[in-house]
């Protein structure tokens, strides 16, 4: 009881926005500068929260920042606190009559990056005064989110059960990993081997996440490893252009990249993925009433995908 009474007298808001920009991040440098803040200052403020708790809350490594069990069971909390803060600030202010519904939801950034700029346009077609805020998230904050009541529709992975307890998983597809580079690649002038491909600059999901098991499932199963050039970066983004712009060879989510190949932007290297895929689908909170707006929203990613 008395420790229980010092924490909630010690802790702030700070230490919340730290824990939760790290879970988010997946690393220390990038959390400190979403939070405009120093690495040490950061560090100091994450070292205060774990030291109240007592109990580590992540394992930081070479490739950055993962949650423990104990961190897991904590980041529910912290996002419902810092969600409930945000609605109580909102309700503060007054209401237009006429203001936008808001629809909040949180998606893998592979899904931000693929399927969902269409789904959005679709959206909006049938509900043009509703206000969509999307958060790109990785899976298990996202999840976190979704228990908490900080989005309404998730579109995520299926994850351990522990993870998607008072959660409802509604699967959408299987989603493979694919080697992929820009048309114009001289590897595509070859007879492509994953071997010929690991010769050049690889970009790849960072240790820990989804992709990252199945790239080294597959590199396992071929009696490769990944060559000394490689970017490791959770940013799609920023992987696509390296792969767009010059030779690294992306191990991507199938999803992500749907459009590039149907454009041509980007070509599939012709190297079978590991296993049947991971499982992407619509979570929802288990119970919780559905505005209009998230009815809709879940009627179009089902009509886009069956479509």
């Amino acid at each position: 009881m008395e420790k229980n009474y010092l924490f909630n007298q010690r802790i702030r808001l700070r230490h919340l926005h730290t824990f939760v920009a790290v879970a988010q991040q997946g690393t220390l440098g990038r959390a400190a500068e979403v939070l405009s803040l120093s690495q040490p200052a950061l560090s100091k403020t994450l070292n205060e929260l774990e030291e109240m708790a007592g109990a580590r809350l992540f394992e930081r490594g070479r490739l950055g920042a993962q949650l423990t069990t104990a961190g897991e069971q904590f980041l529910t909390h912290a996002v419902r606190i810092l969600d409930a803060l945000n609605h109580a600030g909102q309700s503060l202010s007054p209401v237009a009559a006429r203001d936008p519904a808001v629809l909040r939801i949180g998606v893998l950034t592979t899904v931000a990056l693929g399927m969902l700029p269409s789904i959005l346009e679709r959206f909006h077609q049938q509900q043009p005064r509703t206000l969509v805020q999307v958060a790109t998230l990785h899976n298990n904050v996202l999840l976190a989110g979704l228990r908490a009541g900080e989005f309404e529709v998730g579109i995520g992975r299926m994850a351990e059960t522990e993870m998607m307890t008072g959660l409802t998983y509604e699967l959408l597809f299987l989603e493979s990993l694919r080697l992929v580079v820009r048309p114009e690649h001289p590897l595509l002038s070859d007879n492509v081997t994953l071997s010929r491909a690991l010769n050049w600059p690889v970009v790849i999901s960072p240790e820990g996440t989804a992709p990252r098991r199945i790239a080294d499932a597959m590199l396992k199963d071929h009696g490769c490893r990944l060559p000394d050039a490689v970017v490791e970066t959770s940013a799609t983004s920023l992987a696509r252009q390296l792969a767009l712009r010059y030779n690294y060879v992306w191990f991507v989510p199938s999803g992500a990249i749907k459009d590039d190949l149907l454009h041509n932007a980007l070509a599939a290297l012709p190297v079978a993925s590991h296993g049947p895929g991971e499982p992407v689908g619509i979570i929802t909170r288990t119970g919780a009433p559905l505005s209009r707006s998230a009815e809709v929203l879940m009627a179009t990613i089902r009509k886009s995908h069956s479509g």
